[in-house]
């Protein structure tokens, strides 16, 4: 008599692989890096009111005075401390951004997969992020400032917007490709709901490209603010924020260099930050 062939047991998969994934990114030199510029960049924004009890807009009767032992960067033109300034325009900039890229992430998402629900919906809303794409950043944030108004509230829609095309793209983009693959052409015909496929097949295996993105237009979007507030349509005075101070500080650079040199400074360690994180999480999701 033959033996009955037994079928080799399954591999369990790991439990928590992407999560442990991610964490050994942080493990790699620029993922160390990158979590100490970003600890550190939130530390001091987050102690703002305690680093500078008396805010962003306590004035002085020194107006565009040099570094000292008590204005480190000097004072503006208003006599205002420049350090105390670029500090919570820091606070500012990390609010934008840790607000509107996970919510362009999450709706980029919905809109680039919501083509496996209806066909004909997710044709028309690629179309509709090829109009978008086909705005220039900085054109595109000034006609949503001219609608909103200049504000937190106008930069925080022009970067939610500007950031849709990216994630709606390559979330379809790998919408197609997992949907053609056999698990889920079987679950398909075995009859396992739309979202289960959806949340147990498709999403897990284009989030990867996906985080990777948001870590990459983090980066895009300090300079949205930056380049915005440079032009006169960002944050409204007198609410720091670093593009606004480089705007303004621009005037005075020659009288003043410091004046630039914060908040230049601070926004280039910012986007080093991402950069750098970008990086380490584009090996980590490689790494297989």
């Amino acid at each position: 008599m033959t033996e009955p062939v037994t079928a080799p047991p399954r591999r369990r998969r790991p439990r928590g692989g992407t999560l442990t994934r991610y964490t050994t990114a942080f493990r790699t030199p620029k993922g160390i890096a990158a979590a100490i510029l970003l600890l550190g960049l939130v530390a001091v924004a987050l102690l703002a009111p305690v680093l500078a009890p008396g805010g962003y807009d306590e004035q002085t009767r020194s107006a565009l005075a040099s570094p000292s032992g008590s204005h480190w960067l000097g004072t503006d033109e208003f006599g205002r401390d420049i350090l105390v300034r670029t500090i919570y325009g820091l606070r500012t900039d990390l609010s934008l951004i840790l607000t509107a890229v996970p919510v362009s992430l999450v709706i980029g998402t919905l809109l680039g997969l919501s083509g496996y629900v209806s066909a004909w919906f997710g044709s028309l809303m690629q179309r509709v992020l090829d109009i978008i794409l086909g705005f220039p950043g900085l054109i595109l944030g000034i006609m949503i400032v001219l609608i909103v108004g200049a504000g937190w509230t106008a930069l925080f829609t022009a970067i939610v917007i500007a950031g849709l095309p990216g994630f709606g793209r390559l979330a379809r983009g790998g919408l197609l490709t997992e949907q053609q693959r056999e698990y889920v052409l079987a679950a398909r015909v075995l009859g396992v709901k739309k979202s289960t496929v959806m949340i147990r097949h498709i999403l897990p295996n284009v989030v990867d490209p996906l985080l990777v993105q948001a870590s990459i237009f983090m980066v895009v979007a300090i300079f949205i603010e930056a380049s915005l507030s440079i032009v006169g349509l960002g944050i409204r005075p007198p609410e720091p924020s670093l593009g606004a101070m480089l705007n303004v500080g621009a005037r005075y650079i020659s009288e003043l260099p410091s004046y630039v040199l914060g908040p230049g400074l601070v926004l280039l360690l910012l986007a080093l930050a991402f950069t750098l994180l970008s990086d380490a999480l584009n090996q980590a999701a490689t790494r297989r």
